[in-house]
């Protein structure tokens, strides 16, 4: 992509703290930064503005995160925009489920409950759809925020495995010294009331971390 001074950059992302982090990791002197919440708010920025690049979380908040994507490559118009899916590290079995299946003409409609078993990533009763961002614990399903979802996702892709606050701050929110460590005790306590029934299955490792187990 060939930038040129007042280069505009979109971040599209609904967490304000990952925007900022973005856009002070990224800097470029010749780049103009925006940042929106939502695909609504980013569609009508692109209308308006015609940003040379975006940066877009691929799992925003009760939104299909490629739904945007889709719409730009069937606009003839922006088909060849610049896009750059944003997500936490997981395993490839995921990464397959969240690529962009072929682009129709239209958004594409939000995938049936009935999901393919090979994409869902489940521990005991817990049940997470990468593709749709939904939750179940057996067959209700469970309303979690984004940050939330985030964390639970990054957790089933490790189970068993121990992360320290600094680690989940790293992988989930790509995030260092930015962000203070407590954050995380505040998200799994978040994410454990969600849960209800299913909240034992988020171990706390004294003096280690969190890792999620069935035993």
């Amino acid at each position: 992509m060939m930038t040129t001074a007042n280069t505009i950059v979109l971040v599209v992302d609904d967490t304000p703290a990952i925007a900022e982090l973005l856009k002070y990791s990224l800097h470029e002197d010749e780049w103009v930064w925006y940042s929106v919440p939502s695909l609504a708010h980013a569609w009508d920025f692109i209308g308006r503005e015609r940003p040379e690049l975006l940066l877009q979380e691929s799992m925003l908040r009760q939104e299909g995160g490629l739904r945007l994507l889709a719409r730009l490559r069937g606009d003839r118009r922006l088909r060849d925009k610049p896009v750059i899916l944003l997500a936490a590290k997981c395993t490839e079995g995921e990464r397959s489920a969240s690529l962009p299946p072929p682009v129709p003409e239209s958004i594409p409609r939000q995938p049936p409950d009935d999901a393919p078993e090979e994409r869902l990533l489940r521990l005991g009763r817990l049940v997470l759809d990468p593709l749709s961002c939904s939750v179940r614990v057996g067959s209700h399903k469970v309303e979690v925020r984004h940050a939330e979802y985030r964390l639970l996702r990054f957790l089933l892709c490790h189970p068993g495995q121990v992360f320290s606050r600094a680690q989940l701050l790293e992988h989930v929110w790509a995030a260092h010294d930015t962000l203070d460590q407590r954050t995380v005790d505040v998200h799994v306590l978040r994410l454990r009331k969600a849960l209800g029934r299913a909240k034992s299955l988020i171990k706390t490792v004294r003096g280690a971390g969190y890792m999620l187990s069935s035993t």
